[in-house]
Protein backbone atom coordinates (compact mmCIF):
# COMPACT_ATOMS: atom_id res chain seq x y z
CA UNK A 1 0.00 0.00 0.00
CA UNK A 2 1.44 3.51 -0.96
CA UNK A 3 1.60 6.42 1.35
CA UNK A 4 -0.81 9.24 1.35
CA UNK A 5 0.27 12.72 0.29
CA UNK A 6 1.64 14.11 3.32
CA UNK A 7 0.13 17.43 4.49
CA UNK A 8 3.43 19.39 4.91
CA UNK A 9 4.15 21.32 1.56
CA UNK A 10 7.97 20.70 2.56
CA UNK A 11 7.14 16.99 2.18
CA UNK A 12 5.33 16.44 -0.82
CA UNK A 13 7.00 16.44 -4.12
CA UNK A 14 5.00 18.41 -6.90
CA UNK A 15 3.47 15.88 -9.51
CA UNK A 16 6.64 15.83 -12.11
CA UNK A 17 8.78 18.65 -10.33
CA UNK A 18 8.76 22.09 -11.93
CA UNK A 19 13.40 22.38 -11.58
CA UNK A 20 14.49 25.64 -11.62
CA UNK A 21 18.26 26.45 -11.51
CA UNK A 22 18.61 29.18 -9.08
CA UNK A 23 16.71 27.40 -6.44
CA UNK A 24 17.83 23.84 -7.46
CA UNK A 25 18.92 21.58 -4.05
CA UNK A 26 19.39 17.94 -2.97
CA UNK A 27 18.67 17.46 0.50
CA UNK A 28 21.12 15.73 2.74
CA UNK A 29 17.71 13.44 4.00
CA UNK A 30 17.43 10.69 1.83
CA UNK A 31 13.79 10.29 0.47
CA UNK A 32 12.78 7.56 -2.24
CA UNK A 33 9.85 8.31 -5.13
CA UNK A 34 7.62 6.44 -6.00
CA UNK A 35 5.77 7.46 -9.50
CA UNK A 36 1.95 5.88 -9.81
CA UNK A 37 -0.94 7.64 -11.69
CA UNK A 38 1.28 10.51 -12.28
CA UNK A 39 2.53 11.58 -8.97
CA UNK A 40 5.97 11.32 -7.14
CA UNK A 41 5.08 9.99 -3.74
CA UNK A 42 7.72 10.78 -1.17
CA UNK A 43 8.74 7.77 1.26
CA UNK A 44 11.28 8.51 4.02
CA UNK A 45 13.98 5.69 5.23
CA UNK A 46 13.71 7.09 8.53
CA UNK A 47 11.75 6.55 11.37
CA UNK A 48 11.39 10.07 12.30
CA UNK A 49 8.97 11.19 8.99
CA UNK A 50 6.31 8.53 10.11
CA UNK A 51 5.48 10.89 12.75
CA UNK A 52 5.06 13.88 10.87
CA UNK A 53 3.25 12.42 8.35
CA UNK A 54 0.74 10.52 10.24
CA UNK A 55 1.10 7.58 7.58
CA UNK A 56 1.19 3.69 8.11
CA UNK A 57 4.46 2.89 6.18
CA UNK A 58 6.06 5.72 5.97
CA UNK A 59 9.24 3.92 7.09
CA UNK A 60 9.20 1.61 4.10
CA UNK A 61 11.16 2.54 0.29
CA UNK A 62 9.50 2.07 -2.66
CA UNK A 63 10.96 1.83 -5.87
CA UNK A 64 10.40 4.58 -8.64
CA UNK A 65 8.69 3.18 -11.89
CA UNK A 66 7.57 5.81 -14.18
CA UNK A 67 4.87 4.63 -16.86
CA UNK A 68 5.68 3.50 -20.38
CA UNK A 69 2.59 5.97 -21.44
CA UNK A 70 4.53 8.76 -19.54
CA UNK A 71 7.88 8.26 -20.70
CA UNK A 72 6.02 8.52 -24.51
CA UNK A 73 4.62 11.69 -23.70
CA UNK A 74 7.17 13.68 -22.04
CA UNK A 75 9.28 12.89 -24.88
CA UNK A 76 7.04 13.92 -27.43
CA UNK A 77 6.48 17.05 -26.11
CA UNK A 78 10.21 17.63 -25.13
CA UNK A 79 10.49 16.69 -29.31
CA UNK A 80 7.76 19.13 -30.02
CA UNK A 81 9.69 21.99 -27.81
CA UNK A 82 12.92 20.92 -28.94
CA UNK A 83 14.53 20.24 -25.76
CA UNK A 84 17.85 18.73 -24.87
CA UNK A 85 17.05 14.93 -23.72
CA UNK A 86 19.73 13.19 -21.47
CA UNK A 87 20.25 9.52 -19.96
CA UNK A 88 21.98 9.02 -16.11
CA UNK A 89 22.15 5.90 -14.28
CA UNK A 90 22.34 6.97 -10.74
CA UNK A 91 23.94 4.26 -7.86
CA UNK A 92 21.42 4.83 -5.42
CA UNK A 93 17.57 5.66 -6.15
CA UNK A 94 17.08 7.64 -3.46
CA UNK A 95 16.33 11.63 -4.56
CA UNK A 96 14.58 14.53 -3.78
CA UNK A 97 15.00 18.21 -4.85
CA UNK A 98 12.72 20.76 -3.44
CA UNK A 99 12.25 23.53 -6.70
CA UNK A 100 9.95 26.21 -7.96
CA UNK A 101 10.18 28.78 -10.77
CA UNK A 102 9.64 28.94 -14.20
CA UNK A 103 12.30 27.13 -16.17
CA UNK A 104 10.94 23.47 -16.75
CA UNK A 105 12.72 20.21 -16.48
CA UNK A 106 11.30 17.11 -16.37
CA UNK A 107 12.59 14.09 -14.84
CA UNK A 108 12.02 10.24 -15.12
CA UNK A 109 13.00 7.59 -13.19
CA UNK A 110 12.59 4.17 -14.05
CA UNK A 111 14.29 2.65 -10.04
CA UNK A 112 18.09 3.77 -11.15
CA UNK A 113 17.89 4.76 -14.42
CA UNK A 114 16.61 8.53 -15.49
CA UNK A 115 15.36 10.17 -18.44
CA UNK A 116 16.23 14.26 -17.72
CA UNK A 117 14.48 16.94 -20.55
CA UNK A 118 15.08 20.35 -19.74
CA UNK A 119 14.08 24.27 -21.41
CA UNK A 120 17.30 24.92 -21.71
CA UNK A 121 20.74 23.29 -22.21
CA UNK A 122 21.90 25.37 -19.20
CA UNK A 123 19.42 24.31 -16.37
CA UNK A 124 20.30 20.83 -18.37
CA UNK A 125 23.86 21.10 -17.24
CA UNK A 126 22.98 22.58 -13.87
CA UNK A 127 20.85 20.18 -12.74
CA UNK A 128 23.52 16.88 -13.79
CA UNK A 129 26.03 19.14 -12.16
CA UNK A 130 24.15 18.92 -8.34
CA UNK A 131 23.28 15.38 -8.86
CA UNK A 132 26.83 14.49 -9.54
CA UNK A 133 27.76 16.21 -6.59
CA UNK A 134 25.57 14.51 -4.24
CA UNK A 135 25.01 10.85 -5.60
CA UNK A 136 27.53 8.34 -7.36
CA UNK A 137 26.08 8.57 -10.93
CA UNK A 138 26.88 7.80 -14.82
CA UNK A 139 26.15 10.32 -17.42
CA UNK A 140 25.07 8.26 -20.43
CA UNK A 141 24.81 11.26 -22.52
CA UNK A 142 22.06 11.95 -24.71
CA UNK A 143 18.74 9.65 -24.61
CA UNK A 144 20.13 6.20 -27.30
CA UNK A 145 18.62 3.33 -25.15
CA UNK A 146 16.53 3.41 -21.70
CA UNK A 147 14.22 0.15 -20.71
CA UNK A 148 15.34 -2.14 -23.27
CA UNK A 149 14.09 0.56 -26.40
CA UNK A 150 16.47 2.26 -28.33
CA UNK A 151 15.62 5.99 -29.08
CA UNK A 152 17.36 7.54 -32.50
CA UNK A 153 17.01 11.50 -32.08
CA UNK A 154 17.26 14.21 -35.19
CA UNK A 155 16.01 18.14 -35.25
CA UNK A 156 12.45 16.73 -35.92
CA UNK A 157 11.24 14.04 -34.34
CA UNK A 158 12.43 10.83 -32.17
CA UNK A 159 12.43 7.28 -33.78
CA UNK A 160 12.05 4.69 -30.99
CA UNK A 161 12.54 0.75 -31.65
CA UNK A 162 12.79 -2.48 -29.69
CA UNK A 163 14.68 -4.39 -32.40
CA UNK A 164 17.55 -5.83 -29.86
CA UNK A 165 14.53 -7.76 -27.98
CA UNK A 166 13.10 -8.51 -31.30
CA UNK A 167 15.78 -10.17 -32.05
CA UNK A 168 16.47 -11.93 -28.66
CA UNK A 169 12.70 -13.22 -28.87
CA UNK A 170 13.36 -14.90 -32.29
CA UNK A 171 16.78 -16.13 -31.33
CA UNK A 172 14.86 -17.74 -28.10
CA UNK A 173 12.75 -19.26 -30.78
CA UNK A 174 15.16 -20.97 -32.93
CA UNK A 175 13.39 -18.37 -35.68
CA UNK A 176 15.84 -15.53 -36.48
CA UNK A 177 16.45 -16.87 -39.92
CA UNK A 178 12.93 -17.71 -40.65
CA UNK A 179 10.98 -16.50 -43.31
CA UNK A 180 8.63 -13.27 -43.45
CA UNK A 181 5.38 -12.88 -43.42
CA UNK A 182 3.15 -9.60 -44.09
CA UNK A 183 0.60 -9.71 -41.46
CA UNK A 184 0.82 -11.33 -37.63
CA UNK A 185 -2.89 -13.28 -38.02
CA UNK A 186 -5.38 -14.49 -40.14
CA UNK A 187 -8.45 -12.78 -39.21
CA UNK A 188 -10.69 -15.39 -40.48
CA UNK A 189 -9.50 -17.58 -37.88
CA UNK A 190 -10.78 -17.63 -34.38
CA UNK A 191 -8.24 -19.40 -32.01
CA UNK A 192 -10.09 -22.05 -29.38
CA UNK A 193 -9.37 -24.85 -27.17
CA UNK A 194 -9.44 -27.67 -30.41
CA UNK A 195 -6.32 -29.43 -31.68
CA UNK A 196 -3.65 -31.63 -30.72
CA UNK A 197 -2.01 -30.87 -27.26
CA UNK A 198 1.51 -29.53 -27.71
CA UNK A 199 4.41 -31.92 -26.97
CA UNK A 200 6.50 -29.65 -25.61
CA UNK A 201 5.36 -26.27 -24.56
CA UNK A 202 8.21 -24.55 -22.83
CA UNK A 203 8.48 -22.11 -25.57
CA UNK A 204 5.46 -21.41 -26.58
CA UNK A 205 4.54 -20.50 -22.24
CA UNK A 206 7.68 -18.81 -22.42
CA UNK A 207 6.35 -16.24 -24.84
CA UNK A 208 2.55 -16.18 -24.91
CA UNK A 209 0.15 -16.34 -22.25
CA UNK A 210 -3.37 -17.37 -23.94
CA UNK A 211 -3.89 -20.47 -23.11
CA UNK A 212 -0.77 -21.25 -21.65
CA UNK A 213 -2.34 -23.49 -19.49
CA UNK A 214 -3.46 -26.05 -21.97
CA UNK A 215 -1.34 -25.19 -26.16
CA UNK A 216 -2.56 -26.85 -28.46
CA UNK A 217 -0.92 -26.91 -32.24
CA UNK A 218 -2.94 -23.88 -33.54
CA UNK A 219 -1.91 -22.06 -30.80
CA UNK A 220 1.43 -23.12 -31.64
CA UNK A 221 1.14 -22.31 -35.08
CA UNK A 222 -0.51 -18.91 -34.59
CA UNK A 223 2.42 -17.86 -32.32
CA UNK A 224 4.93 -18.88 -35.56
CA UNK A 225 2.81 -16.89 -37.64
CA UNK A 226 3.83 -13.57 -35.08
CA UNK A 227 7.10 -14.51 -35.30
CA UNK A 228 7.68 -14.21 -39.07
CA UNK A 229 5.59 -10.86 -38.90
CA UNK A 230 8.07 -9.46 -36.40
CA UNK A 231 11.01 -10.91 -38.43
CA UNK A 232 9.70 -8.85 -41.42
CA UNK A 233 9.33 -5.92 -39.39
CA UNK A 234 11.91 -5.72 -37.21
CA UNK A 235 13.43 -2.61 -37.88
CA UNK A 236 10.06 -1.02 -37.80
CA UNK A 237 9.53 1.55 -34.61
CA UNK A 238 7.30 4.58 -32.91
CA UNK A 239 8.39 7.65 -34.66
CA UNK A 240 7.40 10.88 -31.98
CA UNK A 241 7.16 14.14 -34.68
CA UNK A 242 7.67 17.26 -33.74
CA UNK A 243 4.16 18.49 -33.31
CA UNK A 244 2.18 22.00 -33.57
CA UNK A 245 -0.93 20.58 -32.36
CA UNK A 246 -1.67 19.58 -28.94
CA UNK A 247 -5.39 17.94 -29.99
CA UNK A 248 -5.71 14.33 -27.84
CA UNK A 249 -7.78 11.98 -30.29
CA UNK A 250 -8.66 8.47 -29.68
CA UNK A 251 -9.82 5.32 -31.78
CA UNK A 252 -12.14 2.65 -30.39
CA UNK A 253 -13.52 -0.12 -31.71
CA UNK A 254 -14.55 -3.63 -30.61
CA UNK A 255 -14.64 -7.31 -31.73
CA UNK A 256 -18.51 -8.47 -30.49
CA UNK A 257 -18.46 -12.51 -28.62
CA UNK A 258 -14.97 -12.98 -31.26
CA UNK A 259 -14.25 -15.43 -28.68
CA UNK A 260 -15.90 -19.18 -29.38
CA UNK A 261 -14.82 -20.22 -27.03
CA UNK A 262 -16.71 -17.46 -24.28
CA UNK A 263 -18.12 -15.48 -26.48
CA UNK A 264 -16.23 -12.39 -24.99
CA UNK A 265 -15.65 -9.75 -27.18
CA UNK A 266 -12.19 -7.93 -27.13
CA UNK A 267 -12.30 -4.04 -27.14
CA UNK A 268 -8.54 -2.01 -28.13
CA UNK A 269 -7.78 1.50 -28.31
CA UNK A 270 -5.23 4.17 -29.62
CA UNK A 271 -4.43 7.83 -28.23
CA UNK A 272 -2.93 10.18 -30.23
CA UNK A 273 -1.39 13.60 -28.84
CA UNK A 274 -1.24 15.49 -32.45
CA UNK A 275 0.54 12.98 -34.52
CA UNK A 276 2.17 11.10 -32.00
CA UNK A 277 0.94 7.78 -31.01
CA UNK A 278 1.30 7.43 -27.01
CA UNK A 279 -0.98 4.85 -25.97
CA UNK A 280 -2.94 1.39 -27.33
CA UNK A 281 -4.50 -1.26 -26.03
CA UNK A 282 -6.26 -4.34 -27.12
CA UNK A 283 -7.79 -6.69 -24.43
CA UNK A 284 -10.90 -9.01 -23.60
CA UNK A 285 -13.68 -8.01 -21.85
CA UNK A 286 -14.08 -9.36 -18.25
CA UNK A 287 -18.03 -9.36 -18.69
CA UNK A 288 -20.19 -10.90 -21.64
CA UNK A 289 -22.14 -8.07 -23.97
CA UNK A 290 -25.64 -8.49 -24.83
CA UNK A 291 -25.45 -6.41 -27.69
CA UNK A 292 -22.43 -5.30 -30.10
CA UNK A 293 -23.41 -1.67 -29.26
CA UNK A 294 -22.40 -2.57 -25.53
CA UNK A 295 -19.21 -4.07 -26.74
CA UNK A 296 -18.27 -0.87 -28.22
CA UNK A 297 -19.48 1.43 -25.72
CA UNK A 298 -17.41 -0.55 -23.06
CA UNK A 299 -14.64 -0.20 -25.83
CA UNK A 300 -15.05 3.50 -25.50
CA UNK A 301 -15.61 3.96 -21.66
CA UNK A 302 -11.93 2.38 -21.39
CA UNK A 303 -10.95 4.82 -24.27
CA UNK A 304 -12.19 7.15 -22.14
CA UNK A 305 -10.53 6.50 -18.87
CA UNK A 306 -7.11 6.39 -20.28
CA UNK A 307 -7.29 10.32 -22.01
CA UNK A 308 -8.47 11.39 -18.83
CA UNK A 309 -5.35 9.78 -17.10
CA UNK A 310 -3.30 11.84 -20.07
CA UNK A 311 -5.15 14.95 -20.07
CA UNK A 312 -4.24 15.23 -15.65
CA UNK A 313 -1.13 14.38 -16.96
CA UNK A 314 -0.66 16.91 -18.99
CA UNK A 315 -1.97 19.17 -16.92
CA UNK A 316 0.74 18.04 -14.19
CA UNK A 317 3.15 18.72 -16.87
CA UNK A 318 2.25 22.47 -17.22
CA UNK A 319 0.82 21.63 -20.72
CA UNK A 320 -3.17 21.58 -19.99
CA UNK A 321 -5.15 20.67 -23.04
CA UNK A 322 -7.75 23.77 -23.65
CA UNK A 323 -10.25 21.49 -26.33
CA UNK A 324 -12.06 18.34 -25.99
CA UNK A 325 -10.72 15.30 -26.44
CA UNK A 326 -12.36 13.26 -29.29
CA UNK A 327 -12.98 9.64 -29.19
CA UNK A 328 -14.09 8.39 -32.63
CA UNK A 329 -16.24 5.27 -32.68
CA UNK A 330 -17.39 3.46 -35.72
CA UNK A 331 -20.71 2.49 -33.93
CA UNK A 332 -23.52 4.64 -34.70
CA UNK A 333 -25.65 3.24 -31.41
CA UNK A 334 -23.56 3.50 -28.89
CA UNK A 335 -22.75 7.27 -30.38
CA UNK A 336 -25.89 7.87 -29.60
CA UNK A 337 -26.30 6.41 -26.55
CA UNK A 338 -23.34 8.83 -25.42
CA UNK A 339 -25.34 11.65 -26.44
CA UNK A 340 -29.04 10.33 -25.13
CA UNK A 341 -29.78 10.81 -21.76
CA UNK A 342 -32.79 8.66 -21.80
CA UNK A 343 -32.53 5.48 -20.31
CA UNK A 344 -34.25 2.31 -21.21
CA UNK A 345 -33.89 -1.41 -19.92
CA UNK A 346 -31.07 -2.23 -22.79
CA UNK A 347 -28.37 -0.14 -21.41
CA UNK A 348 -29.22 -0.25 -17.58
CA UNK A 349 -26.72 -2.68 -16.91
CA UNK A 350 -24.07 -0.53 -17.98
CA UNK A 351 -25.06 2.26 -16.21
CA UNK A 352 -21.70 2.91 -14.68
CA UNK A 353 -20.04 2.94 -17.79
CA UNK A 354 -22.24 5.41 -19.41
CA UNK A 355 -22.76 7.77 -16.58
CA UNK A 356 -19.15 8.20 -16.69
CA UNK A 357 -18.38 9.03 -20.26
CA UNK A 358 -21.89 11.69 -20.39
CA UNK A 359 -20.15 13.65 -17.18
CA UNK A 360 -16.95 13.83 -19.52
CA UNK A 361 -19.39 15.15 -22.67
CA UNK A 362 -21.53 16.74 -20.55
CA UNK A 363 -18.00 18.40 -18.75
CA UNK A 364 -17.09 19.51 -22.22
CA UNK A 365 -14.09 17.06 -21.72
CA UNK A 366 -14.82 14.71 -24.28
CA UNK A 367 -16.39 14.22 -27.66
CA UNK A 368 -17.50 11.07 -29.44
CA UNK A 369 -18.19 11.36 -32.98
CA UNK A 370 -19.29 8.30 -35.65
CA UNK A 371 -15.99 7.24 -37.80
CA UNK A 372 -16.82 4.78 -40.84
CA UNK A 373 -15.11 1.48 -40.55
CA UNK A 374 -15.01 0.97 -43.74
CA UNK A 375 -14.38 3.61 -46.75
Amino acid sequence: MLPPPPLSPSLLSMPFEILTENQLCVTNIKLSLTITHGYLFLAHQMSTLSALCGCIDCDETFNPVVKPATIRTVLSLAVSRQWPIHQLDVKNAFLHGHLTGQDTAYLLLYVDDIILTTSSTLLLQRIISLLHAEFAMTDLGPLNYFLGISATRTTSSIFLSQTKYATEILEQAHMLNCNPCRTPIDTEKKLGPEGSPITDPTLYCSLLCLYMHDPREPHLNAMKCVLRYLRGTIDLGLQLLRSTTSQLIAYSDADWAGCPATRRSTSGYCVFLGDNLLMWSSKRLDTLSRFSAEAEYRGVANAVAETSWIRNLLRELHTPLFTATLVYCDNVSAVYMFANPVQHQRIKHIEIDIYFVRDKVAAGHVQVLYVPSRF
